[in-house]
């Protein structure tokens, strides 16, 4: 563990521990994949108390962590229904003022946008693009801020309003894949998820890329279970879905996913 990633590990326990001391919810900055599998790694030292974590939708890649003292965590508005809508978490959609004469804008140019604002990355959660908008999840605190200095992403002016979905009603657009593999193996989702072969992406694990459920994956035999979330750097997400049918003549197996685009 290097010495940042120790001192990451260290804020952690203080904040599980001061909401411990002081009875009251503690919550982390939205943490990126390599943060949560240190969380995940440091669960034996927080098992003093509840924690649960949400990005603001389901799914989502980049979470905080909310610490819960045991006196909190058996009330009512602290079950696990309730907990995602505690989180100061808020949902905003960045569209251009004039969608005729915008340019297609990547997740890069609206992070780079942002990050000219002087923001700190874990302040903003996951920007989920979709046609030409762009949804931004951020801390609370920050939403009136956004909303009143993102004018321009690249060469496009925007607007930037809070989503009038709702934070709790917003979905993700998702591509049903469905095909063959030989087994079901973290190496073989990847290939049939991403359209390549498996040699080709089995680096991407051995090169720590690749996490499930936001825990570092390193060997390419690992077996994913239903439901589990895979996320690759620079390459996407998708959802396990599990065995659609049983298996071939050949022996190969039917398998669903839900890629996140």
């Amino acid at each position: 563990m290097t010495r940042e990633e120790e001192l990451f590990r260290r804020r952690l326990l203080d904040l599980a521990d001061t909401a411990w001391n002081r009875n009251i919810v503690t919550f982390t900055d939205f943490l990126n994949l390599n943060e949560q599998n240190i969380y995940h790694d440091t669960q034996p030292e927080l098992s003093f108390l509840e924690s649960r974590m949400s990005g603001g939708y389901e799914c989502a890649e980049r979470q905080m962590v909310a610490f819960i003292p045991d006196a909190l965590s058996y009330e009512e508005n602290f079950s696990p229904e309730a907990t995602d809508r505690l989180f100061p978490i808020r949902c905003l959609v960045i569209r251009p003022q004039n969608p005729r004469f915008a340019e297609t804008l990547s997740h890069r140019d609206y992070l780079g946008s942002l990050m000219n604002l002087g923001i700190d990355r874990g302040k903003l959660g996951d920007i989920v693009i979709q046609n030409q908008e762009a949804f931004l999840f951020c801390e609370e605190k920050m939403a009136e801020y956004l909303t009143g200095k993102l004018t321009r992403v690249r060469h496009t002016a925007v607007v930037c309003e809070e989503s009038e979905q709702g934070i709790r009603n917003w979905k993700p657009k998702l591509e049903e894949i469905s095909g063959t593999v030989a087994s079901v193996r973290l190496d073989a989702l990847l290939s049939l998820a991403f359209r390549a072969s498996r040699s080709s992406l089995s680096g991407l694990i051995e090169g720590g890329k690749v996490f499930v459920n936001g825990r570092l994956v390193t060997g390419n035999g690992f077996h994913p279970r239903e439901g589990d979330i895979v996320s690759v750097r620079g390459y996407g997400r998708f959802r396990y879905c599990g065995v659609s049918a049983n298996a071939t003549k050949k022996g190969r197996y039917y398998v669903k996913l839900e890629k996140y685009v």
